[in-house]
């Protein structure tokens, strides 16, 4: 860490946060709590903001489209969790994204609303906004409805 300069410390200090986060049950996955998650869940929308940090940045110094897309499917499968009958989760099938500009400034933040909810599928769509409120991205996501298994403890 003294070789770190000061962009290497400040992302060493945000994922270092996420996983206390995580430990400290403040997320419940990893991938969450590394991310810091921001949700404002409603009955039918679900939002999630991620404060961008130097960790998320690809070789061009611009939010990777992995974690885009991951915000994305984050925030479309949480809504689909939601909705899925007691005792069934969702899962992703498909994922489509479509990068409309890069993700720079201090957040990105992700709409997800229902286009389709069936017995068996949902289709979910997400809009993703940089903080000067230009889009980033949009997507679309597909769901299999599955039945939970109770864990053998194994």
């Amino acid at each position: 860490m003294d070789k770190a300069d000061e962009t290497g410390l400040k992302a060493m200090a945000h994922v270092l946060k996420g996983m206390n986060n995580k430990l400290e049950g403040k997320s419940t996955t990893y991938i969450g709590g590394i991310l810091q998650y921001k949700k404002n869940p409603d009955d039918s929308i679900w939002e999630m903001t991620i404060p961008i940090n130097p960790v998320l940045y690809n070789s061009l110094g611009i939010v990777h489209g992995g974690i885009t897309a991951t915000l994305a499917d984050s925030a479309m499968g949480t809504l689909a969790n939601m909705l899925a009958p007691e005792g069934y989760g969702a899962v992703t099938s498909q994922l489509n994204i479509h990068y409309l500009a890069p993700g720079i400034g201090d957040t990105l933040r992700c709409r997800a609303e229902i286009a389709h909810q069936g017995k068996n599928t949902m289709v979910v769509s997400a809009e993703i906004f940089r903080a000067d409120g230009k889009k980033a991205a949009q997507a679309t996501g597909s769901f299999f409805i599955v039945e939970k298994k109770v864990s053998s403890g194994e």
